[in-house]
């Protein structure tokens, strides 16, 4: 066999760009963008733009704080009117029920998609019920909440923290007055001063004006209902927490 004709560095150079041009390239390119053209003189002139609006000031959820009611019954009522408690509107709010100072305060994030006339009257009820049941107390002799008005599964919480609901929330703890405080809903935390930086606390304090009040909190009522073994975690801590699994 016989051995290759070796080529000239000329001859390499063109046979590569023969290669090239065969494969249809035959335009050098660059990477970066390169000015040919000058740019284009305009005279000089002065936009006349109008002053932006003057914003105005965020509304704060529940409004003047010195109309906020001082009993719970009024309370209920208000919290079923007051137009700044929910840009959605009033029509189809429940109410909080239960009575005052009752053994346990059940707060969860928001009713029900379903809740028109009670809060929780679904399947969460359902669940929330036989879990007070479990734990020795009668559902009418609990007081239930929420934290949200309606039902808003997209609910922004940072920005409802800033429009000050987490006061609206403290407020009506103060007139509820409940012995214990379950909290279900790790979304609630932040309005009642929890950093969500920090790990949430499954038993805590909770510093009101009336004093401290105990709290414990778990996951939202859905996710305890997809979730069985949540449900088991809560009602292990539960039982710590009032020293009734001995």
């Amino acid at each position: 066999m016989a051995s290759p004709t070796p080529s000239s560095l000329a001859d390499a150079i063109a046979a590569a760009q023969a290669w090239w041009r065969e494969a249809g390239v035959d335009l050098a390119y660059q990477d970066e963008p390169r000015t040919w053209l000058a740019p284009e003189r305009t005279e000089e002139r002065v936009e006349t733009r109008p002053a932006p609006a003057a914003v105005s000031e965020k509304q704060h959820i529940g409004g003047d704080r010195g109309g906020w009611p001082g009993d719970l019954a009024t309370f209920r009522q208000w919290w079923l009117e007051e137009p700044s408690l929910d840009p959605g509107g009033t029509r189809g709010r429940p109410a909080p029920r239960g009575p005052a100072r009752a053994p346990l305060m059940v707060l969860v994030p928001m009713p029900e998609a379903e809740d028109r006339d009670a809060l929780l009257s679904g399947p969460q009820g359902r669940l929330l019920g036989n879990m007070v049941r479990a734990m020795g107390f009668a559902v009418e002799a609990i007081y239930l909440a929420a934290a949200l008005p309606r039902h808003t599964p997209s609910a922004d919480w940072g920005a409802i923290v800033d429009a000050g609901m987490g006061q609206v929330l403290r407020h009506h703890l103060v007139l509820a007055a409940p012995q214990r405080l379950l909290v279900l809903g790790r979304d609630v935390l932040p309005l009642l001063g929890h950093d969500l930086a920090q790990a949430a606390p499954a038993v805590s304090e909770l510093s009101i004006q009336s004093g401290k009040l105990p709290l414990l909190s778990s996951y939202a009522p859905g996710r305890l209902l997809e979730h069985p073994r949540l449900r088991s975690e809560l009602w292990r801590r539960w039982l710590d927490w009032t020293g009734t699994g001995e």
